[in-house]
């Protein structure tokens, strides 16, 4: 029988894990919870969960500075940030320190357990690709080793957080095709069902264009069609 993947729910409000713990095991996912983002730390830790939901404000170490830790140590594991509707700023800070995406309060359940599906599924995704890697990319002083996930820019490697990477092979996979952003949600994050916000590509964009952009305000690489989306500029 195949082991069931783990998701870690963090996350105070002793309500909203109930509900949220009560769906997932009904999905046949296996479920851990904290409280408090020390005993979130802790447990992702420990137990290495497949998928951690992850709320803002905790007691004790926010939720902000759980994802930054995990992702200092190299721990890649699914982070999806659970934040208030009116916290846009939140949102755009979730992603930048390395979070996958957010999700807002309050939530609906299909939407939560559709992104938490698409999540776990992509991690299995990139692990199978992963022993058969892509040819590397090279775009002007770009280049791209899907072997080593290696980015690098005038021979310095490039940071990008896991998504930001994956964005980026995406596109510069597929040189001038145009993808709006409910393409990108379905083909880069993996998501089914699409809530109302695609936020959450604008800002993953933005991010990428200021790491491999000589000038991202006149980006030369990742390109927008205005009224249709974003292509990697073709060679």
């Amino acid at each position: 029988m195949e082991e069931k993947k783990r998701v870690l729910i963090v996350e105070d409000e002793k309500s909203i894990v109930d509900i949220v713990r009560f769906n997932l095991e009904k999905e046949g996912y296996a479920v851990l919870t904290a409280y408090d983002g020390e005993a979130g730390l802790s447990a992702a830790r420990e137990n290495k969960p497949d998928l951690i939901l992850l709320d803002v404000m905790l007691p004790k170490r926010n939720g902000f500075d759980v994802c930054r830790i995990l992702r200092e140590e190299g721990d890649n594991v699914p982070v999806i940030i659970l934040t208030a509707r009116e916290g846009e700023s939140d949102k755009v800070l979730g992603l930048e320190i390395g979070a996958d995406d957010y999700i807002t309060k309050p939530f609906s359940m299909r939407e939560l357990l559709a992104r938490v599906k698409a999540n776990i599924r992509r991690t299995a995704m990139l692990q199978a690709e992963a022993e058969e890697p892509a040819a590397v990319i090279t775009a002007g002083d770009l280049t791209i080793n899907p072997g080593n996930y290696q980015v690098s820019k005038h021979g310095s490697p490039v940071d990008l957080t896991q998504r930001e990477y994956e964005l980026l092979v995406f596109l510069a996979g597929h040189p001038g095709r145009v993808y709006s952003r409910t393409d990108l949600m379905e083909q880069v994050w993996n998501y089914d069902y699409v809530g109302d916000d695609v936020r959450t590509v604008d800002v993953t964009v933005r991010r990428l264009r200021e790491k491999i952009e000589d000038d991202p305000a006149s980006p030369a690489l990742i390109l927008t069609k205005r009224g249709v989306g974003y292509y990697f500029a073709a060679q």
